[in-house]
Protein backbone atom coordinates (compact mmCIF):
# COMPACT_ATOMS: atom_id res chain seq x y z
CA UNK A 1 0.00 0.00 0.00
CA UNK A 2 1.41 3.45 -0.84
CA UNK A 3 1.68 6.57 1.57
CA UNK A 4 0.64 10.09 1.90
CA UNK A 5 1.69 13.36 3.25
CA UNK A 6 -0.47 16.78 3.13
CA UNK A 7 1.33 19.81 3.89
CA UNK A 8 -1.14 22.99 4.79
CA UNK A 9 0.93 26.29 3.87
CA UNK A 10 -1.35 28.26 6.11
CA UNK A 11 -3.09 30.95 4.20
CA UNK A 12 -0.82 30.95 1.49
CA UNK A 13 -3.33 31.76 -1.18
CA UNK A 14 -3.08 32.49 -4.94
CA UNK A 15 -5.59 34.83 -5.90
CA UNK A 16 -8.60 36.03 -5.13
CA UNK A 17 -11.85 33.54 -4.94
CA UNK A 18 -14.11 33.91 -7.36
CA UNK A 19 -16.74 34.99 -4.69
CA UNK A 20 -14.34 37.39 -3.24
CA UNK A 21 -16.08 40.68 -3.75
CA UNK A 22 -18.81 39.41 -1.37
CA UNK A 23 -16.36 39.15 1.52
CA UNK A 24 -14.36 42.75 0.52
CA UNK A 25 -11.74 40.44 -0.89
CA UNK A 26 -11.43 41.38 -4.82
CA UNK A 27 -8.17 41.89 -5.87
CA UNK A 28 -6.56 39.92 -2.77
CA UNK A 29 -3.75 37.64 -3.76
CA UNK A 30 -1.10 36.36 -0.90
CA UNK A 31 1.61 35.14 -3.23
CA UNK A 32 1.06 37.44 -5.68
CA UNK A 33 1.79 40.48 -3.81
CA UNK A 34 4.53 39.17 -1.41
CA UNK A 35 6.21 38.21 -5.36
CA UNK A 36 5.51 41.65 -6.27
CA UNK A 37 6.41 43.53 -3.45
CA UNK A 38 9.89 41.71 -3.34
CA UNK A 39 10.30 42.38 -7.00
CA UNK A 40 10.04 46.41 -6.84
CA UNK A 41 11.92 46.26 -3.65
CA UNK A 42 9.58 46.80 -0.68
CA UNK A 43 10.14 42.79 0.31
CA UNK A 44 13.66 44.15 2.23
CA UNK A 45 14.32 43.60 6.01
CA UNK A 46 18.31 44.28 7.17
CA UNK A 47 19.49 40.77 8.50
CA UNK A 48 16.22 38.95 7.08
CA UNK A 49 16.22 39.01 3.22
CA UNK A 50 16.19 40.91 -0.25
CA UNK A 51 15.83 41.02 -3.55
CA UNK A 52 13.04 38.86 -5.51
CA UNK A 53 11.29 36.02 -4.01
CA UNK A 54 13.14 33.01 -4.65
CA UNK A 55 11.19 29.91 -4.26
CA UNK A 56 13.32 27.58 -7.30
CA UNK A 57 11.69 24.85 -5.97
CA UNK A 58 7.99 24.78 -4.96
CA UNK A 59 8.48 26.85 -8.90
CA UNK A 60 9.64 23.96 -9.95
CA UNK A 61 6.52 21.85 -8.61
CA UNK A 62 4.34 24.32 -10.27
CA UNK A 63 3.69 26.73 -7.70
CA UNK A 64 3.97 29.40 -10.03
CA UNK A 65 1.92 27.99 -12.82
CA UNK A 66 -0.68 27.00 -9.89
CA UNK A 67 -0.96 31.10 -8.90
CA UNK A 68 -0.86 31.81 -12.63
CA UNK A 69 -4.40 29.83 -13.22
CA UNK A 70 -6.23 31.34 -10.06
CA UNK A 71 -5.04 34.82 -10.65
CA UNK A 72 -3.99 35.07 -14.58
CA UNK A 73 -0.66 35.89 -14.08
CA UNK A 74 2.50 33.79 -13.24
CA UNK A 75 4.09 35.84 -9.89
CA UNK A 76 7.26 37.61 -10.67
CA UNK A 77 10.07 35.12 -10.13
CA UNK A 78 8.00 32.45 -9.72
CA UNK A 79 8.24 30.85 -13.46
CA UNK A 80 9.83 26.89 -13.53
CA UNK A 81 13.15 27.44 -14.75
CA UNK A 82 12.16 23.79 -16.50
CA UNK A 83 9.34 21.56 -17.06
CA UNK A 84 7.24 21.11 -13.69
CA UNK A 85 8.09 18.35 -11.54
CA UNK A 86 4.50 17.62 -10.70
CA UNK A 87 0.78 17.62 -10.92
CA UNK A 88 -0.33 21.62 -10.39
CA UNK A 89 -3.54 22.95 -10.23
CA UNK A 90 -5.47 25.54 -7.83
CA UNK A 91 -8.94 24.96 -5.82
CA UNK A 92 -12.09 27.13 -4.82
CA UNK A 93 -13.66 26.42 -1.45
CA UNK A 94 -17.06 25.59 -2.01
CA UNK A 95 -17.40 26.27 1.60
CA UNK A 96 -18.57 29.76 3.53
CA UNK A 97 -16.08 31.66 4.69
CA UNK A 98 -12.25 32.10 4.99
CA UNK A 99 -11.61 30.53 8.37
CA UNK A 100 -8.54 27.60 8.78
CA UNK A 101 -11.05 24.93 10.16
CA UNK A 102 -13.84 25.31 7.03
CA UNK A 103 -10.54 24.94 4.50
CA UNK A 104 -9.02 21.93 6.64
CA UNK A 105 -12.60 20.22 6.62
CA UNK A 106 -12.61 20.69 2.98
CA UNK A 107 -9.45 19.57 2.02
CA UNK A 108 -10.06 16.36 3.87
CA UNK A 109 -13.68 15.77 2.06
CA UNK A 110 -16.21 17.58 4.07
CA UNK A 111 -16.93 20.96 3.32
CA UNK A 112 -19.62 22.96 5.50
CA UNK A 113 -23.02 23.82 3.78
CA UNK A 114 -24.19 26.51 6.58
CA UNK A 115 -22.07 29.48 7.50
CA UNK A 116 -20.60 29.76 10.80
CA UNK A 117 -22.18 31.98 13.12
CA UNK A 118 -19.62 35.40 13.37
CA UNK A 119 -19.93 38.21 16.01
CA UNK A 120 -20.29 42.26 15.03
CA UNK A 121 -18.01 44.62 14.50
CA UNK A 122 -19.30 46.75 17.34
CA UNK A 123 -18.68 47.60 21.17
CA UNK A 124 -19.62 45.58 23.16
CA UNK A 125 -19.46 42.55 19.96
CA UNK A 126 -20.45 40.22 22.15
CA UNK A 127 -24.42 39.04 23.08
CA UNK A 128 -23.98 40.91 27.21
CA UNK A 129 -25.53 37.47 28.29
CA UNK A 130 -22.77 35.33 26.65
CA UNK A 131 -20.60 37.75 28.34
CA UNK A 132 -22.35 37.19 31.87
CA UNK A 133 -22.34 33.71 31.86
CA UNK A 134 -18.58 33.48 31.44
CA UNK A 135 -17.83 35.68 34.05
CA UNK A 136 -20.04 33.88 36.48
CA UNK A 137 -18.98 29.85 35.17
CA UNK A 138 -15.72 31.17 34.63
CA UNK A 139 -15.04 32.56 38.42
CA UNK A 140 -13.50 35.79 36.75
CA UNK A 141 -14.02 39.28 37.78
CA UNK A 142 -14.59 40.69 34.29
CA UNK A 143 -13.12 41.00 30.94
CA UNK A 144 -11.40 43.28 28.92
CA UNK A 145 -11.67 44.22 25.42
CA UNK A 146 -14.98 43.00 23.76
CA UNK A 147 -14.05 44.13 20.67
CA UNK A 148 -12.94 42.80 16.87
CA UNK A 149 -8.96 43.43 17.18
CA UNK A 150 -5.23 42.07 16.15
CA UNK A 151 -4.35 39.82 18.62
CA UNK A 152 -0.96 41.39 19.26
CA UNK A 153 -2.29 45.20 19.42
CA UNK A 154 -4.88 44.27 21.81
CA UNK A 155 -2.58 42.89 24.28
CA UNK A 156 0.09 45.32 23.86
CA UNK A 157 -2.96 47.48 24.38
CA UNK A 158 -4.42 45.63 27.55
CA UNK A 159 -2.00 43.55 28.63
CA UNK A 160 -0.89 45.55 31.70
CA UNK A 161 -4.79 46.48 32.82
CA UNK A 162 -4.88 42.58 32.85
CA UNK A 163 -2.30 41.87 35.26
CA UNK A 164 -3.57 44.57 36.91
CA UNK A 165 -7.33 43.78 37.40
CA UNK A 166 -7.28 39.85 36.73
CA UNK A 167 -9.54 40.31 34.03
CA UNK A 168 -8.81 38.66 30.68
CA UNK A 169 -9.01 40.07 27.57
CA UNK A 170 -11.62 38.74 25.21
CA UNK A 171 -11.54 39.52 21.48
CA UNK A 172 -13.09 38.59 18.40
CA UNK A 173 -12.25 39.22 14.30
CA UNK A 174 -13.92 38.37 11.27
CA UNK A 175 -13.78 34.59 11.70
CA UNK A 176 -15.62 32.95 13.35
CA UNK A 177 -13.90 32.83 16.70
CA UNK A 178 -14.35 33.92 20.44
CA UNK A 179 -10.20 34.57 21.62
CA UNK A 180 -9.59 35.20 25.39
CA UNK A 181 -5.92 36.46 26.43
CA UNK A 182 -4.47 36.08 29.58
CA UNK A 183 -0.81 36.34 31.43
CA UNK A 184 0.42 32.49 31.67
CA UNK A 185 2.24 33.59 35.13
CA UNK A 186 -0.24 35.88 36.45
CA UNK A 187 -3.70 33.93 35.40
CA UNK A 188 -2.01 30.78 34.96
CA UNK A 189 -2.41 28.51 31.73
CA UNK A 190 -4.27 25.87 33.29
CA UNK A 191 -6.98 28.21 34.37
CA UNK A 192 -6.97 29.67 31.04
CA UNK A 193 -7.32 26.57 29.60
CA UNK A 194 -10.69 25.73 31.80
CA UNK A 195 -12.27 29.70 30.85
CA UNK A 196 -12.02 28.61 27.18
CA UNK A 197 -13.50 25.07 27.80
CA UNK A 198 -16.35 26.87 29.42
CA UNK A 199 -16.50 29.03 26.81
CA UNK A 200 -16.55 26.81 24.23
CA UNK A 201 -19.80 25.77 25.41
CA UNK A 202 -21.41 28.95 25.85
CA UNK A 203 -20.27 29.71 22.24
CA UNK A 204 -22.45 26.42 20.77
CA UNK A 205 -25.84 28.11 20.52
CA UNK A 206 -24.37 30.76 18.51
CA UNK A 207 -22.41 28.49 15.76
CA UNK A 208 -18.88 29.78 16.71
CA UNK A 209 -16.22 27.83 15.34
CA UNK A 210 -13.45 28.41 17.68
CA UNK A 211 -12.31 29.59 21.06
CA UNK A 212 -8.60 30.07 21.36
CA UNK A 213 -6.58 30.48 24.58
CA UNK A 214 -3.83 32.83 23.51
CA UNK A 215 -1.64 32.94 26.60
CA UNK A 216 1.03 35.58 26.90
CA UNK A 217 3.96 36.71 28.86
CA UNK A 218 6.17 39.49 29.88
CA UNK A 219 5.05 43.11 31.17
CA UNK A 220 4.27 46.41 30.21
CA UNK A 221 7.96 47.71 31.12
CA UNK A 222 9.68 45.16 29.04
CA UNK A 223 6.60 44.35 26.60
CA UNK A 224 4.28 41.16 26.00
CA UNK A 225 4.68 38.27 23.44
CA UNK A 226 2.42 35.59 22.88
CA UNK A 227 4.18 32.02 23.43
CA UNK A 228 3.60 28.75 21.79
CA UNK A 229 0.88 27.59 24.40
CA UNK A 230 -2.18 28.68 22.11
CA UNK A 231 -5.04 26.10 21.93
CA UNK A 232 -7.96 25.76 20.09
CA UNK A 233 -10.86 24.70 20.81
CA UNK A 234 -13.26 23.49 17.96
CA UNK A 235 -16.09 22.77 17.16
CA UNK A 236 -15.64 19.04 15.41
CA UNK A 237 -16.39 18.19 12.17
CA UNK A 238 -20.08 17.70 11.57
CA UNK A 239 -19.30 14.57 9.29
CA UNK A 240 -16.70 11.90 8.66
CA UNK A 241 -13.26 13.22 6.66
CA UNK A 242 -9.99 11.73 5.47
CA UNK A 243 -8.86 10.90 8.59
CA UNK A 244 -11.60 9.53 10.17
CA UNK A 245 -11.73 6.84 7.40
CA UNK A 246 -8.31 6.44 7.24
CA UNK A 247 -8.45 5.42 11.30
CA UNK A 248 -11.82 3.51 10.22
CA UNK A 249 -9.59 1.64 7.86
CA UNK A 250 -6.53 0.74 10.45
CA UNK A 251 -4.02 3.04 8.71
CA UNK A 252 -1.60 4.76 10.74
CA UNK A 253 -2.10 8.36 10.99
CA UNK A 254 -0.21 11.27 12.02
CA UNK A 255 -1.13 15.01 12.71
CA UNK A 256 1.54 17.72 13.09
CA UNK A 257 0.79 21.31 14.37
CA UNK A 258 -2.23 22.34 15.06
CA UNK A 259 -4.13 19.74 13.05
CA UNK A 260 -5.35 17.84 16.47
CA UNK A 261 -7.39 21.32 17.15
CA UNK A 262 -8.38 22.02 13.97
CA UNK A 263 -10.22 18.29 13.46
CA UNK A 264 -11.13 18.37 17.48
CA UNK A 265 -8.41 15.68 18.27
CA UNK A 266 -10.63 13.11 16.54
CA UNK A 267 -9.38 10.39 14.11
CA UNK A 268 -5.88 12.37 14.38
CA UNK A 269 -3.68 9.66 15.52
CA UNK A 270 -0.62 10.33 16.91
CA UNK A 271 -0.57 14.00 17.38
CA UNK A 272 2.99 16.36 17.10
CA UNK A 273 2.58 19.86 17.96
CA UNK A 274 6.64 20.68 17.89
CA UNK A 275 6.45 24.60 17.17
CA UNK A 276 7.33 27.02 14.82
CA UNK A 277 6.99 25.86 10.90
CA UNK A 278 10.60 24.62 10.72
CA UNK A 279 10.03 22.35 13.69
CA UNK A 280 7.22 20.94 11.95
CA UNK A 281 8.37 20.38 8.79
CA UNK A 282 11.14 18.60 10.69
CA UNK A 283 8.61 16.13 12.61
CA UNK A 284 6.76 15.49 9.86
CA UNK A 285 9.97 14.33 7.50
CA UNK A 286 10.66 12.05 11.33
CA UNK A 287 7.03 10.60 10.94
CA UNK A 288 7.47 9.91 7.57
CA UNK A 289 10.73 8.13 7.79
CA UNK A 290 8.86 5.29 10.44
CA UNK A 291 5.29 5.75 8.55
CA UNK A 292 3.73 2.08 7.63
CA UNK A 293 2.53 1.53 4.21
CA UNK A 294 -1.32 2.62 3.76
CA UNK A 295 -0.23 5.91 6.31
CA UNK A 296 -0.78 9.33 6.14
CA UNK A 297 0.58 12.64 7.21
CA UNK A 298 -1.22 15.75 7.59
CA UNK A 299 0.76 18.85 8.68
CA UNK A 300 -0.26 22.57 9.23
CA UNK A 301 2.30 25.19 8.90
CA UNK A 302 0.87 27.78 10.62
CA UNK A 303 3.39 30.73 10.89
CA UNK A 304 3.03 32.07 7.42
CA UNK A 305 -0.74 33.25 8.73
CA UNK A 306 0.09 34.12 12.50
CA UNK A 307 3.05 35.47 12.74
CA UNK A 308 2.86 37.86 9.13
CA UNK A 309 -0.18 37.53 7.52
CA UNK A 310 -2.28 39.15 10.09
CA UNK A 311 0.73 40.84 11.28
CA UNK A 312 1.14 42.22 7.43
CA UNK A 313 4.40 41.57 7.13
CA UNK A 314 5.15 40.86 3.74
CA UNK A 315 9.19 40.52 4.08
CA UNK A 316 8.77 37.93 7.29
CA UNK A 317 6.39 36.33 5.18
CA UNK A 318 8.67 36.09 1.95
CA UNK A 319 11.39 34.90 4.26
CA UNK A 320 9.06 32.22 5.85
CA UNK A 321 8.23 31.21 2.08
CA UNK A 322 11.83 30.77 1.41
CA UNK A 323 12.80 29.00 4.21
CA UNK A 324 10.22 26.63 3.21
CA UNK A 325 11.16 25.72 -0.12
CA UNK A 326 14.78 25.09 0.79
CA UNK A 327 13.05 22.00 2.79
CA UNK A 328 11.67 21.10 -0.59
CA UNK A 329 14.73 18.60 -1.57
CA UNK A 330 14.66 17.57 1.94
CA UNK A 331 10.74 16.16 1.18
CA UNK A 332 11.33 14.88 -2.20
CA UNK A 333 14.52 12.55 -0.99
CA UNK A 334 11.78 11.47 2.02
CA UNK A 335 9.46 9.83 -0.86
CA UNK A 336 9.33 6.73 -1.49
CA UNK A 337 7.84 4.83 -4.51
CA UNK A 338 3.97 4.92 -4.10
CA UNK A 339 4.20 8.16 -1.69
CA UNK A 340 2.01 10.82 -2.83
CA UNK A 341 2.54 14.98 -1.36
CA UNK A 342 0.05 17.29 -1.52
CA UNK A 343 1.35 21.01 -0.63
CA UNK A 344 -1.51 23.13 -0.55
CA UNK A 345 -3.14 25.96 1.67
CA UNK A 346 -6.62 26.56 3.62
CA UNK A 347 -7.42 30.34 2.85
CA UNK A 348 -5.71 33.38 1.91
CA UNK A 349 -4.20 36.25 4.30
CA UNK A 350 -2.18 39.09 1.99
CA UNK A 351 -0.22 40.61 4.30
CA UNK A 352 -0.70 43.92 1.59
CA UNK A 353 -4.44 43.95 2.30
CA UNK A 354 -6.16 46.31 4.30
CA UNK A 355 -6.65 45.24 8.13
CA UNK A 356 -5.49 42.17 9.57
CA UNK A 357 -7.72 39.46 8.70
CA UNK A 358 -8.32 36.38 6.26
CA UNK A 359 -8.10 36.63 2.37
CA UNK A 360 -10.68 34.79 0.86
CA UNK A 361 -8.69 33.39 -1.62
CA UNK A 362 -7.95 30.35 -4.15
CA UNK A 363 -5.42 27.55 -2.98
CA UNK A 364 -2.15 26.10 -5.01
CA UNK A 365 -2.31 22.39 -5.49
CA UNK A 366 0.95 20.67 -6.16
CA UNK A 367 0.82 16.81 -6.03
CA UNK A 368 4.42 15.26 -6.46
CA UNK A 369 6.32 11.87 -5.46
CA UNK A 370 7.72 9.22 -7.64
CA UNK A 371 5.47 8.18 -10.66
CA UNK A 372 3.07 11.40 -10.33
CA UNK A 373 2.90 12.49 -13.33
CA UNK A 374 3.80 16.27 -14.05
CA UNK A 375 1.01 17.99 -15.64
CA UNK A 376 -1.92 20.63 -14.81
CA UNK A 377 -4.94 19.31 -12.99
CA UNK A 378 -6.81 23.16 -14.00
CA UNK A 379 -9.21 24.49 -11.41
CA UNK A 380 -10.70 22.73 -8.97
CA UNK A 381 -14.37 23.36 -7.77
CA UNK A 382 -13.78 22.36 -4.49
CA UNK A 383 -10.69 21.59 -1.87
CA UNK A 384 -12.21 18.50 -1.27
CA UNK A 385 -10.51 17.31 -4.45
CA UNK A 386 -8.06 16.83 -2.32
CA UNK A 387 -9.13 14.39 0.14
CA UNK A 388 -10.82 12.50 -2.40
CA UNK A 389 -7.42 12.00 -4.35
CA UNK A 390 -5.78 11.16 -1.64
CA UNK A 391 -7.94 8.33 -0.14
CA UNK A 392 -7.97 6.77 -3.80
CA UNK A 393 -4.12 7.02 -3.79
CA UNK A 394 -4.28 5.28 -0.61
CA UNK A 395 -7.26 2.49 -1.29
CA UNK A 396 -9.81 4.10 0.71
CA UNK A 397 -13.12 3.49 0.78
CA UNK A 398 -14.96 7.11 -0.44
CA UNK A 399 -18.09 8.85 -0.28
CA UNK A 400 -17.47 12.01 0.88
CA UNK A 401 -16.94 15.13 -1.61
CA UNK A 402 -14.73 15.81 -4.31
CA UNK A 403 -13.41 13.62 -7.13
CA UNK A 404 -9.75 12.73 -7.59
CA UNK A 405 -7.25 14.63 -10.07
CA UNK A 406 -5.01 11.73 -10.32
CA UNK A 407 -7.31 8.77 -11.81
Amino acid sequence: MARALIIVLDSVGVGGAPDAESYGDAGSDTLGHIAERCAEGSGDRAGLRAGPLRLPHLAGLGLGLAAGGASGRIPPNLAPAGPPRGAYGHAVEKAAGKDTPSGHWEIAGLPLTEPWGHFPDTRPAFPPELTRTLITEGGIPGILGDCHAPGVAIIDALGAAHVRTGQPICYTSADSVFQIAAHEEAFGLERLYDLCRVARRLCDPYRVCRVIARPFVGSAEAGFRRTVNRKDFAVAPPGRTLLDRAESAGRAVVSVGKIGDIFAHRATGCEIKPGPNAACVTAGLAALATLPAGGLIFVNLVDFDTEHGHRRDVPGYAAELEAFDARIPEILAALAPGDLAVITADHGNDPTWTGTDHTREQVPVLAFGPGVAARSIGRRETFADIGATVAAHLGLAWDGAGTSFLD
